[in-house]
This record gives C-alpha cells, structure tokens and sequence, in this order.
C-alpha cells in the first residue's frame, strides 16, 4: 500500500508540474541583434524611424516645440475646423527659412521653402524636411497668433 501511494503521488506531482511547465507557451528564447557600431548609422536609423508630427487645433500647435535632426522630416496635420497655412518666421514675408519672400518663394515647387504656400484644408496634413541646422520659428499665416518653433541639430 506505501508503494502505491508513493507512485500515486509521483504521478501526481508529474502531472501538476507538467501543467504549470506547459500552460504559458509564450515564453521566447533569446535573439541575436547586430546593432550599429558608428554613430552615425544610429543617427540615420533614428531619422528614418522617426515620425515628428505637429497637430493643429483651433488652440494651435502642439507641441509648440520640437527639436530634430537634419534631414528629419515634420508632418503637421491640420485637427482644426479652419483652413492652416504654416510658414517660417516672420508673418507676412515667411522670408527666414528660405531667404526668399513670400511672392519670391511660392508657388514651391522645389520643397525648398518653410512654407505650405495656401491653406491646408481640415483633415490634411502637410510636411517639410529640414535640412539647415537651426531654430525655425513659424507660425499659420492665417491666424498670426499661433506660433511655433523647430530647432534642427
């Protein structure tokens, strides 16, 4: 009879073990990642899986401020119930970014100007990739009052 409940409770011991090993199949083994060596392949890496966006509201941008690297790209999408024209410093002549004056400088068609040149319509987004180093600040040509500012490293 001592055999027999020591074999009983063997079995059990295997079963409820087994059940417990077994009842989280998620576990995963280790990988192996090769991660860049040179700065400057993290830096790239960085640019290009990072997505920077502005939203604008009838409150204005958000964020107000952003720092980013050169060749980054900023989406500013348009969450408002007006029309937003987003352009580089100074209201009216959005002349910093470029160098150029507003007439000078739009229609765009080289992607070269901090400026979206007309209205983006509510539900559209517009995007600009920097590449000058700097602090840009812009504002929506259509309500002056709402401003904002890239700094580009």
């Amino acid at each position: 009879m001592n055999k027999t409940f020591v074999t009983v409770l063997i079995l059990i011991i295997v079963v409820f073990g087994g059940y417990f090993l077994f009842k989280n199949p998620k576990v995963q083994a280790p990988t192996t990642e090769t991660l860049p060596t040179e700065t400057s392949q993290l830096e790239n890496m960085q640019t290009k899986t990072t997505q920077y966006v502005v939203t604008y509201t009838n409150e204005g941008y958000s964020p107000s401020e952003m720092t980013i690297r050169v060749g980054a790209t900023v989406i500013w999408q348009n969450n408002s119930s007006q029309n937003m024209w987003t352009a580089s410093a100074m209201h009216p002549s959005h002349i910093v970014y470029s160098g150029s004056s507003l007439s000078e400088h739009c229609p765009d068609t080289a992607g070269t100007s901090f400026d979206t040149c007309k209205g983006i319509a509510p539900g559209s987004s517009w995007s600009f990739t920097f590449n000058k180093k700097g602090s840009w600040g812009y504002h929506d040509h259509l309500n002056a009052s709402h401003f904002g500012k890239i700094i580009v490293e």
